[in-house]
């Protein structure tokens, strides 16, 4: 019994109640999600917990008033065996997902960054590579991994065994001058998406949430579920690693590239988005901009373009094209705060999660002064 099997079932309408003697057993169930008893459990008592399983899988409130069953058991006395209550409790952690079209727009050095300055800003940080068509967080970051950290993670999940100190392990360290982050690093090959269930790895960020105060998720681009086309029901989704933190992020940061082709394909991907996760709400951040594509007044016309092709969601940030400076953290492994601590891109790129107050038109990084880069 897996955390992917209980969502299989689950979809098609099967609800469980294991009936186990083993009180390591039962805790390793309700990690999945599953209700256990004990073998000899007493009918009345099994038949509540059936509708209760019933109700809540049906999202419906159990009726207060129901049938008796024929075989009441009334003279039978059963010993309970709930497991104890989790000790670590619902997570608080904060779930930020950063989603972009394809095209290389820059999500992953967003959401690294981004990364870094919350961690620097004294956070406890999570961040998980979930990409699964190219994942690359542990080669922009300069870490020697090839143990695919999240794809652990998910197999501990799935059978109900990870917990958090078992996530700190599978989860690599980063340490800067500023602050110190843990990092679950993608697949090593696209090939290994189908590691990437989607049950198991809503238990990962649930953990997740619970040793970290904020969780930032380096999602794939494609939000197509090309398995609907198919006859084959319970296959698993090529894309659940990318809808299934969008569906449970509290931020969506969505990164287009500013020019002519990211623009109207940005566009046409926040469409997708809606349709495919409407819950979503997301800051729509243009990154890469620069006059050489737009125009002069970049900011300005990428706004006037926008208004134009009418999207649902508005503009709400720009990050500077800073080639030098993003070569050299790439170089170096590292973060811009290490490699180009004073470059408008990553300035910019602070001020889109830790000051959100001093994000304003006036402060435009296009009409005020440029900072001077270091390469260190």
């Amino acid at each position: 019994m897996t955390a992917s099997l209980v969502d299989r079932l689950g979809a098609v309408g099967v609800a469980i109640i294991a009936l186990t003697d083993n009180a390591e057993e039962a805790e390793r169930l309700r990690k999945i999600g599953v209700a256990s008893a004990l073998t000899g459990v007493a009918s009345t008592e099994l038949s509540d917990r059936i509708s209760d399983a019933v109700a809540q899988l049906a999202g419906s409130v159990r009726p207060a008033i129901r049938s008796t069953p024929a075989d009441t058991g009334v003279a039978l006395v059963c010993e309970t065996v709930e497991p104890q209550p989790d000790p670590e409790g619902q997570g608080t952690g904060r779930l930020i997902a950063v989603w972009g079209p394809a095209g290389s727009p820059g999500r992953t050095t967003v959401a690294v960054n981004i990364a870094g300055e919350l961690a620097a800003d004294g956070s406890d940080v999570l961040l998980v590579d979930a990409d699964t068509y190219g994942a690359s967080v542990a080669a922009v970051l300069g870490l020697l991994d090839e143990s695919a950290g999240l794809a652990q993670a998910c197999r501990l999940a799935d059978q109900g065994q990870l917990d958090a100190d078992a996530l700190r392990r599978v989860a690599a360290t980063v340490a800067t001058a500023s602050g110190t982050f843990r990092v679950l690093t993608g697949i090593t090959r696209a090939d290994r998406w189908t590691e990437l269930r989607a049950a198991a790895l809503a238990i990962v960020l649930e953990r997740a949430r619970q040793i970290a105060d904020v969780v930032v998720v380096d999602t794939g681009f494609c939000l197509e579920a090309d398995e609907e086309l198919s006859f084959d029901t319970m296959a698993p989704r090529r894309n659940a690693a990318t809808l299934r933190p969008l569906e449970l992020a509290d931020t969506v940061y969505a990164v287009g590239a500013a020019d002519p082709v990211g623009v109207p394909r940005m566009v046409r991907a926040l469409a997708e988005l809606e349709a495919a996760v409407p819950q979503a709400s997301p800051i729509v951040v243009m990154n890469k901009v620069r006059s050489s594509s737009v125009g002069r007044a970049p900011e300005r016309q990428l706004r006037d373009a926008w208004e134009r092709y009418g999207p649902a969601f508005g503009l709400k940030s720009f990050l500077p094209h800073d080639p030098s400076a993003a070569d050299a953290a790439l170089l170096a492994g590292s973060l811009l705060l290490e490699a180009a601590p004073e470059s408008v891109l990553r300035h910019a790129i602070r001020a889109l999660v830790c000051a959100p107050a001093q994000r304003k038109r006036k402060s435009s990084v296009f009409s005020s002064t440029p900072r001077r880069r270091s390469n260190g």
